[in-house]
């Protein structure tokens, strides 16, 4: 039994969710998202919670069951506060500059870096080494925000790279004489 997908996922005031056509629609003061439905789970709107329940009592219906119920959940929260995901850029003429809908980093690379901003996506650049990466849609601000780190990942000798903040990067001694 999933411990997570017994619980209902609450909806808060102004946000609505509808079920049609094998989709979950939620609207809410950040935008609407959609969810296609899985065959192996059952999904009830009843009042101001989303039920999520496994059709059958299959192997396959159980180990969906959790996760639906997650994405569900993410759904909610996305319209309600939306995410955020924070870079920070370390290492001497690394900086980032958000210019519209490009984003502009110089990563020691011969020329810069121009990341066109997806859709749904919003990101700022409070200074030249932070990135703050927010949308209403958590698959696409985390795949984002790891398309950014892909370009220099943190390495252990003096810790240069984009990184997550809170992320440790394990760090590993120079060579000795």
């Amino acid at each position: 039994m999933s411990r997570i997908g017994k619980k209902a996922v609450a909806i808060p005031a102004g946000v609505t969710a509808t079920i049609a056509d094998g989709t979950l629609t939620v609207k809410g003061p950040k935008g609407q998202l959609t969810l296609g439905l899985s065959d192996f789970i059952d999904y009830r709107v009843e009042g101001d919670e989303i039920q999520v329940k496994p059709a059958n009592d299959t192997k396959t219906a159980r180990s969906f069951w959790g996760m639906q119920r997650t994405l569900v959940s993410n759904l909610i929260e996305g319209v309600t506060d939306g995410f955020t995901k924070v870079l920070e850029i370390t290492g001497v003429g690394y900086r980032a500059k958000s210019q519209g809908k490009t984003l502009n980093l110089q990563l020691g690379f011969s020329h810069d870096v121009n990341l066109p901003v997806p859709e749904g996506i919003e990101v700022k650049t409070p200074d030249q080494t932070t990135i703050e990466i927010s949308g209403s849609d958590k698959q696409a601000v985390g795949q984002f925000a790891a398309e950014i780190r892909r370009w220099r990942k943190p390495e252990p000798y003096k810790g240069k790279g984009i990184k997550y903040r809170g992320e440790y990067v394990f760090r590993k001694e120079g060579k000795k004489k």
